[in-house]
Formats: C-alpha cells, sequence, structure tokens
C-alpha cells in the first residue's frame, strides 16, 4: 500500500474541477484509490463522493492506493494535485446552452459547472430538455456555447443560425462527430469539440453482453420463466471457445472486445483501414482483408466510425457482405447503425443466414434515442421488423451508459470549455 497526505491550497477547496480529474486519474488504475478527509471515506474514482468529502482550504487530505499499480497511482495523484494548485487566470463565464437534457446529465454537469471563480471551470448551463435540430436552434441566441449529444442534429442551416446567435463552440459530449457540418462550422468561426473518448470498456463490455443475451436467447428465457415456463425448447446457443471472432474497427474498443473474445478462447481476427501492426505483434489478433473477415468469422464486431463516401464505412455490412459470411453466423453493433443496412440485415434474418444479432444502435434510430415513446403510435417500422425475430436483441443505445463512462464524458466536456475559454489547446479533442 502506498499512501500520500496533501493539504489544499485553494480557496474554493476541493471543488468540481478538482474532484473530477483526481476521478478522472484514479479510474484508470486497478489498485483501489481511498480519500480520507476529517473523518470522511471516499472512492477516488467517484466525482461524487470526493465532492461529498467537502474539503476546504486547509483541510489535509489522506490519500491511500493498495493494488498492483498503486505506485503509478500515487504518481498520478501528485501530478494532478501539482495540475489544481491555485493560478491565475481569467475568470470569464462561458454561458453553455445543453441540448437534449436527461437527469442523469445533470447529476454530474450540475455538480461540475457549480463553482465559479480562481481554478474552476466557470462555465454557466441553461438545460433545454429538446434535441437540437433547425426548429430548437435559436432556443441557443445569446449563448457562448452548445453541448450536443449523438442524437442531435447540426447540419450548416442549424450551424449557419448558432452563428447569428453568438454561438462560438459546439461541446459534443460524445466521441462521434458525424451529426455536425465541420466544414460549416469553420466557415463560421465555431470552433468543435469532443470527448474522444470516455469508457471504451463499457462499450465494449455491451457489445459481449447483448451478443451472449442473444447467443443464448436470455431476453426469450427471461419472459418464459415469468410465464413459469422452463422448458428448454427455442433456446439453443453456441460455445464462442475455440469459434473465430472478426473485430471490424480496430481503435481502442476494438481492442478491448478483442481482448474479452481471447479470454473466451476465441481465434481473433481484425479489419480497419488503418492496421494497428503492433496489436499483431504482441499476439492479440491477425489482420485480415475485409472479405476474409466476412468469411471466416462466426461472430463479427463492429467498432469503425461511419465514414461517408467513397470507400466509406456507410453500409459496411450490405446484402453483398451477408452473402460473404458463414451460415449461423453471430453480428453485434455498438459502434453506428448505418455501418448496417438494415433492409440487406433483415433480408438475411428471413433467410436465416444469422444465429445470433446484437444491435445497441441501428439505421433510422434517431427519432427514438433517449425518448419514451411507449404512448405514441409506431410511426416507421423499422424496430416493429428487428424485434419480430426471436435471434435479434435491439437495445436503446446505452452501450456507453455506466458511471465511469458519464463521469468521464461530463469531465472531459468541462474540460474542453474551460480549454477554449481560457485559450488553453485542445488536444485530441477538436474537430477539423
Amino acid at each position: 500500500m502506498k499512501d500520500l497526505q496533501y493539504t489544499v491550497k485553494n480557496s474554493l477547496g476541493i471543488h468540481a474541477r478538482p474532484a473530477a480529474l483526481l476521478a478522472q486519474a484514479c479510474t484508470n488504475f486497478k489498485s483501489a484509490v481511498m480519500i480520507e478527509c476529517n473523518g470522511n471515506v471516499a472512492s477516488g474514482n467517484n466525482v461524487l463522493q470526493i465532492l461529498a468529502l467537502h474539503a476546504a482550504k486547509g483541510s489535509v487530505l489522506n490519500i491511500t492506493a493498495d493494488g498492483p499499480d498503486e505506485e503509478e497511482a500515487i504518481t498520478k495523484i501528485q501530478e494532478v494535485l501539482r495540475e489544481i494548485a491555485p493560478k491565475a487566470k481569467k475568470n470569464t463565464v462561458l454561458r453553455v446552452a445543453f441540448f437534449g437534457t436527461k437527469d442523469y446529465d445533470r447529476i454530474f454537469f450540475s455538480e461540475l459547472s457549480r463553482d465559479k471563480g480562481e481554478g474552476t471551470y466557470n462555465v454557466d448551463i441553461k438545460y433545454f430538455n429538446s434535441r437540437l435540430t433547425i426548429e430548437s436552434a435559436n432556443l441557443a441566441k445569446g449563448y457562448d456555447a452548445v453541448c450536443i449529444f449523438v442524437n442531435d442534429e447540426a447540419p450548416r442551416e442549424v450551424i449557419e443560425i448558432l452563428a447569428e446567435g453568438g454561438v462560438k463552440l459546439i461541446l459534443l459530449r460524445c466521441a462521434g462527430f458525424n451529426n455536425v457540418d465541420a466544414k460549416a462550422a469553420a466557415e463560421c468561426g465555431i470552433t468543435v469539440l469532443r470527448v474522444p473518448a470516455y469508457s471504451p470498456y463499457a462499450v465494449a463490455e455491451h457489445a459481449m453482453t447483448i451478443l451472449q443475451a442473444a447467443n443464448r436467447r436470455i431476453h426469450k428465457s427471461y419472459i418464459k420463466v415469468q410465464d413459469n415456463n422452463f422448458a428448454l425448447s427455442g433456446l439453443l446457443g453456441l460455445d464462442l471457445h475455440n469459434k473465430v471472432a472478426g473485430i471490424m474497427g480496430t481503435g481502442r474498443i476494438g481492442q478491448i472486445m478483442a481482448n474479452i473474445c481471447k479470454g473466451y478462447g476465441m481465434t481473433v481476427l481484425g479489419w480497419d483501414a488503418f492496421p494497428n501492426m503492433a496489436l499483431e505483434e504482441k499476439g492479440l489478433l491477425r489482420y485480415v482483408s475485409k472479405e476474409e473477415l466476412l468469411q471466416k468469422a462466426d461472430l463479427i464486431s463492429l467498432h469503425a466510425p461511419l465514414v461517408m463516401g467513397p470507400n466509406g464505412t456507410y453500409h459496411l455490412i450490405d446484402d453483398n457482405a451477408i452473402a460473404m459470411m458463414k451460415n449461423n453466423v453471430m453480428l453485434v453493433n455498438t459502434s453506428r447503425g448505418p455501418l448496417v443496412d438494415s433492409e440487406a440485415l433483415i433480408r438475411g434474418l428471413k433467410a436465416n443466414k444469422f444465429h445470433a444479432v446484437a444491435l445497441d444502435v441501428y439505421e433510422g434510430e434517431d427519432a427514438n434515442v433517449y425518448n419514451d415513446r411507449s404512448d405514441e403510435m409506431i410511426d416507421t417500422d423499422i424496430v416493429a421488423r428487428l424485434t419480430m425475430f426471436p435471434n435479434l436483441i435491439l437495445t436503446s443505445h446505452q452501450a456507453f451508459f455506466t458511471r465511469e463512462a458519464l463521469q468521464a464524458i461530463a469531465a472531459v466536456t468541462m474540460e474542453n470549455a474551460r480549454n477554449f475559454n481560457e485559450g488553453l489547446p485542445y488536444g485530441m479533442s477538436e474537430v477539423k
């Protein structure tokens, strides 16, 4: 066990920004980090617990790290503590119109934006329940920035309305930015910043979760048991051990999914427009052509970004791709809906091509994402048609939805806002 004592120097104490930076640092280590102050204890990776310590200026933090990387954890914490020491910065408050607000957004963003002054994020948030669309864009008039998510719409027409209203910054609280016209934003003098990574583990773990649920027909089994039916008919699954996994897109999420598949005893093939040969060198996977992966994989997991145009990934899985696949193949998509041609997928399902299909995203989902539409008539048949297949599971674009991911999204988004407001470098967050 390694320990560290730190006396709080900031006049605001351990306020929102220091708490967020500490939690983000601790999340990256296997060691258990605990922070004690005035008899209260917080887990180092939980921003809300750290804030609940109410550590004022002059308080002593007793920090312990216990685990395989405890020394590295303490070293990183020391770096964070040096970063949060008081510095002379301008205190201009950035006014942000926050679109598509949900209760879980407020949990973290409200806490992180609460403080104003030296060393804080200096952000003032106005929450709007509506998504950003051409109809709602005028709500941002008079604000410095807008904060949007994957189901908001920022084409050129919306960008121009935002610019006319004085918006200079678009904060994406997600990694993907295909819903923003970056060229139009640049022409209008609007900076676009995203969250390049939050919790790739959350997405990869969800991918395997729903894939196995579809494979072993967990959704059907659950309903049958509720009806006092314990028969096994219709529940037959497949072993993953000794099967071939095909990972399409080998960025951080794809790599984690590859490791999960290796843990199941699978052989892993990879395809990527920009192969990372270091993954081959360490034996994680073997890169093959897209055609070879489609032909050999028993499980295909999609982790590629959505790229439009020639040689892009739009409809990466279409009729031709499905025709190349093995019979009884398993397919999971937690990346972007339009990677899969929904009509082609339905044709493949009708032809009994797939043993299991698991979708957290699907083409045409935008109007449904994060909305309760249970009292409405179905105005599109895509959900009804997909869910009629007993070997398909559909979830509600929730792969990212863990406490760790929400905490990271809020912290990085607020750091992006602060960097813009104070003229600091954007790093990998900038969309060009």
